[in-house]
């Protein structure tokens, strides 16, 4: 289908919602009502709004920002994290001198202090299974900017249930996407993806990385498309999964199809209640853990070594499984470096006789790439560097 055949989609808000703008409000809001497709009566459906932020992170922070400038009436904000300084770099509703906060109250000042019409709505708490349906029930459109699959899973599934378009977003590295996943107009979020990725078959969501602009690219297009589903009348993302590359500057659209035999929101669905998926993004415990097959040791504890004059390379190895742009960025002092694709094969390159302590950004890949060479019959002791890299430079 061309953009020519396409129907202008109606407004999920309806008539009997709609209330006058004030003086004040027409003219804070008139480079929006200048726009011919939002208008007056545009305005007064973005006023009537109530719209849920599923994180204040990297999407969330500009979705919020731009969605509060727009003038929607009643933004939720689902957030139980507080604000660290590595956040900084992408997640610009916060500021350094809120390190340490609540990030939903630090992000519903920033809202607050950009438009205070807007009632601010806190669930300083967790999404869970337990209590999904209740957070999400009686809002008109969801923008999800959760990082790790099994959240994503369980805001899809609520969505599809309860009847609300949900507003996809997800970023890595430096290529981003967002779709509108709408059960009751088009297809659901399983209808593109069934079951969430096996746990430990991508990489840690917080070792990843993410180009700092990306984020802001993509959550700002996650409130474009909440405003095209509040005013009507557009061309949301609903059957469109829109990609974006932003190094290389190339965007690509995909159709997405809904499935009749969808689990969820098929003719026969067998998903009618909420379950918390595994996340993909942790390793998989192993089959029998104990403390033979899986030793650890705290950063403050190998500094404590170290301190005392065991060296790396004397008593004990300490080895990177990073890839090496990660390597550069932020490097162990005295580590040798073998990427976790490559630790079995080269696993003779280590010191069977020596301990080989294990490090990546942030310890899961370390855990990974111990269980990989248990499995394969390394002897020699493996113990795993607890928190990675990153809580190596935050004890410095």
């Amino acid at each position: 289908m061309t953009p020519q055949d396409r129907a202008p989609w109606a407004p999920i808000i309806s008539d009997g919602r709609l209330r006058a703008l004030s003086d004040a409000e027409r003219a804070r809001y008139s480079r929006n009502m200048l726009v011919p497709e939002v208008g007056v009566t545009g305005q007064r459906r973005i006023r009537a709004a109530r719209v849920l932020l599923i994180g204040a992170g990297g999407l969330g922070a500009p979705a919020a920002l731009y969605l509060a400038a727009a003038g929607v009436g009643t933004l939720g904000i689902v957030e139980f994290d507080v604000v660290d300084a590595s956040n900084l770099q992408r997640q610009i509703i916060h500021t350094t001198a809120g390190v340490g906060a609540s990030k939903a109250r630090s992000a519903a000042s920033a809202i607050t202090a950009l438009n205070p019409d807007v009632e601010v709505i806190l669930h300083e708490e967790r999404l869970d299974a337990a209590n999904a349906l209740d957070l999400l029930e009686g809002w008109d459109v969801v923008v999800d900017g959760t990082d790790n699959f099994p959240t994503r899973y369980l805001v899809g599934d609520a969505c599809a249930m309860l009847g609300i378009p949900l507003v996809h977003g997800a970023v890595l590295h430096s290529a981003g996407q967002v779709g509108v996943f709408d059960a009751a107009r088009g297809p659901c979020h399983r209808c593109l993806h069934p079951e969430p990725p096996p746990p430990g078959s991508v990489p840690s969501c917080a070792e990843a990385g993410v180009l700092g602009v990306l984020p802001g690219i993509i959550g700002t297009m996650q409130a474009a498309e909440a405003l095209k589903l509040i005013v009507g009348g557009g061309e949301p993302l609903i059957g469109r999964l829109l990609l974006l590359d932003a190094w290389g500057a190339d965007v690509r659209e995909v159709p997405v199809a809904k499935r009749p035999g969808c689990a969820l929101c098929g003719a026969s669905p067998t998903i009618t209640s909420l379950e918390a998926a595994q996340d993909a993004c942790a390793a998989p415990e192993p089959a029998q853990p104990n403390e033979e097959t899986m030793s650890t040791i705290t950063v403050s504890e190998l500094r404590a070594r170290i301190a005392a004059g065991e060296r790396p390379g004397e008593a004990y190895t300490i080895l990177d499984v990073r890839e090496a742009d990660e390597v550069a960025a932020m490097p162990v002092e005295g580590a040798a470096h073998i990427p976790l694709g490559e630790v079995v094969e080269r696993a003779g390159e280590l010191d069977a006789g020596k301990e080989t302590v294990v490090t990546c950004q942030g310890g899961t890949r370390s855990k990974r790439a111990i269980e990989a060479l248990q499995a394969a019959g390394y002897a020699g002791a493996l113990t795993n560097l607890e928190g990675g890299a990153r809580a190596w430079y935050e004890s410095a």
